[in-house]
This record gives structure tokens, C-alpha cells and sequence, in this order.
């Protein structure tokens, strides 16, 4: 089982028009909703993947309760209530392997029905945010607007400690997702951190700004900022001098994302670039949280290094072709993943 955190969940709202035009009025030609916020994005590719996955934070307010209405007809089978006191058991999935490989990965999980995705979710008092994408269906450009969350309280987020603490007990891997709700203190991640690496469980920290600074001194098995983020956290904008400062700052394995340009992942066994076969246009929402799922997958089944990486860029590449935000395209993905190039890249400094 996956465990992905999701402190900042959303009700993910995609408005397509046909052309965007300021300070004008829009007819919507196509909307949709789902659950959202980057963890659940995460759970949903993972579990397109054939991963069971199990999906923890807090959700709260009518908007609350749409998300977990959605969250459960994605896998009716695996919904639970948020009150339920016990871990989902059962871990699955092979140790990680370091090594470099050649051939890519097979695809798994298109065969069958998706994996279960076990809603885990904490109630809160306040209401869960929204996020509106609006898609330029003129020209695939998107414009984001982000609400900021609930208020957590210091007893929600008591519980919550208690449930996450829980659900390591069945974890092969558990990532740390997206920013912080009001009332969540910065080093909040870093606290995560600390008993997933007491119970050996491999961490993954998906951040930005302070928690993600704070985050990275408790030592995360794994960070994936993309370039900005890479450039705020290091002060260096070459991708490969940024990529090992922050190694040095704590983090175990540094996989930054080069939007166009791919992923470079620098880690104790080496370091790889991998590339997709040209550039494409469309609506990247949602494309690193792919990445995310496809690093995660790639870990749990004890793929190399260069065959995770090529996975994740083949899903990231594959939801920038996605017409609706944060999905993929699963054709896509499997004529990507084998044309997805990977070079070793040096270290030295």
C-alpha cells in the first residue's frame, strides 16, 4: 500500500471556454470536478497504475463532503469513513532496487479494474477549498486560481497525527503532498517526516517555500521541486548545481522537474536526465503530480533508476495531452514510455 498525505485537499473544478478574453463574461463550454489537491491527484494515477493507495489529510464543509463523495466513486470497494480508529493492512510491493537499467518497464495495470483508493481523510470543522483551472480552449493555455483552505485547529491536527501515525503501520512508501492550510505550522513536514523514517517507511517530500526548506533538514528519502522551486530553495538556477545543494541539505535522492526538458534525478548511485521525444503542447495541470506517481510506483516495484524516471516523464508528458486537468492519457503514456530517453549525467562538481 501507497500512502500519500494531502494536508490541503481541494474540490478541483476545470472550466473549459472558448477562447479567454480579460474583463469579459464567458459561457463555460465543459466543466468538470474532482477530487483534488496533489496527493489525491497522486493516488488516482497510482491507483491507474494498479497500486492500492490509501489517501489521509483533512476535508471538512459541504465542499468536504463532494470530494469524498467523488474520492469513493473512484473505488467504491476501498471507501471508508474518516472516523474509522484502524489501518488498512496488507503491504505489497518488492524493496527498491538502485541499479541502472536499458529496457523500459512494462505497463502495468491497464489490464484490469483500477487498484482501490481507501479514503483515510480526517473531518475538520471548516470547509475544504476549491481550485478553478480555466482552459483557453483556443490556444490549451490555463489559468489557476487557488483558494487558500480551512483553519486547522491544534486538536484537528492532533488527530491527524494519530491517524498518519496509523496508517504507517501498513505503508510500503508514503508522500508528503502540496502546501499547508491556515493553522498549520511550516515544519509541519518535517514532522511527518521524522516517524515514517523511524518505521523505515521511504518518504517522499513534494513541496514548495519554507515547508519544503524545513521539510528537507529532516532528512525526506526523496524531494521532486521543479526548477523555481529548485532556484528558491538553493539560490542556484543550473539544475545540476541546485539539484546536489540540496542534497546536501538533507535530502537522500533530488529529482527536479524541467518542465519540456524532463527530469534530472541525482541520487548516491548516480545521477540520470531523462527527456521526452519532443515537445507538446497542452494543459500541464496535474503533469508533476504524475511524475510523482510514477516515481512512487517505480520505487514500491524495485524498478532502476532510469526506467522510474522514464515512467515519469511518460505520465507527465501523457497528462499535458490529457483534455481535462490532472488526468492522463493512457494511449499516450504507452507510446511515450520506450521513446522517453535517459543519460547518465557526472556529479562532479
Amino acid at each position: 500500500m501507497i500512502l500519500t498525505v494531502t494536508l490541503n485537499t481541494a474540490l478541483d473544478l476545470t472550466y473549459g471556454v472558448p477562447e479567454l478574453v480579460p474583463h469579459a463574461s464567458h459561457r463555460v463550454s465543459d466543466v468538470a470536478e474532482r477530487p483534488g489537491g496533489k496527493g489525491l491527484n497522486v493516488a488516482r494515477v497510482l491507483s491507474a497504475l494498479g497500486h492500492e493507495t490509501v489517501v489521509t489529510g483533512f476535508a471538512g464543509g459541504a465542499t468536504g463532503t463532494v470530494l469524498r463523495t467523488l474520492l469513493a466513486e473512484l473505488s467504491p470497494r476501498a471507501a471508508i469513513s474518516a472516523d474509522a480508529t484502524s489501518a488498512p493492512g496488507g503491504a505489497s510491493g518488492a524493496a527498491p532496487a538502485s541499479g541502472a537499467g536499458d529496457t523500459p518497464a512494462p505497463t502495468p495495470g491497464f489490464d484490469s479494474s483500477p487498484a482501490p483508493i481507501t479514503d483515510a481523510l480526517v473531518t475538520v470543522a471548516g470547509s475544504t477549498r476549491r481550485t478553478i483551472a480555466v482552459v483557453d480552449r483556443a490556444t490549451g493555455d490555463t489559468t489557476q486560481l487557488n483558494e487558500p483552505g480551512p483553519l486547522i485547529s491544534a486538536d484537528e491536527w492532533s488527530a491527524f497525527l494519530a491517524r498518519y501515525e496509523e496508517l504507517l503501520a501498513g505503508a510500503d512508501a508514503v508522500a508528503l503532498c502540496g502546501s499547508l492550510p491556515p493553522g498549520i505550522h511550516v515544519g509541519a513536514y518535517a514532522e511527518l517526516i521524522r516517524p515514517a523514517r523511524a518505521a523505515d517507511v521511504p518518504v517522499f517530500l513534494d513541496t514548495s517555500g519554507e515547508p519544503l526548506r524545513r521539510g528537507i533538514a529532516a532528512r525526506p528519502d526523496l524531494i521532486k521541486p521543479n526548477a523555481d522551486e529548485l532556484a528558491q530553495l538553493t539560490g542556484s538556477r543550473d539544475p545540476l548545481r541546485a539539484t546536489r545543494d540540496a542534497r546536501r541539505r538533507g535530502a537522500h535522492t533530488v529529482v527536479a522537474s524541467l518542465g519540456p526538458d524532463g527530469m534530472l534525478a541525482v541520487t548516491p548511485v548516480g545521477a540520470w536526465q531523462a527527456s521526452p521525444p519532443a515537445r507538446v503542447p497542452g494543459n500541464p495541470t496535474g503533469a508533476g503530480d504524475s511524475a510523482v506517481a510514477g516515481l512512487l510506483s517505480g520505487l514500491v516495484e524495485g524498478l532502476s533508476w532510469p526506467d522510474r524516471l522514464r515512467r515519469a516523464v511518460a505520465l507527465s508528458t501523457a497528462t499535458v495531452l490529457s483534455p481535462t486537468a490532472g488526468d492522463f492519457d493512457r494511449a499516450a503514456y504507452e507510446e511515450l514510455l520506450p521513446r522517453v530517453g535517459v543519460e547518465e549525467r557526472t556529479t562532479a562538481a
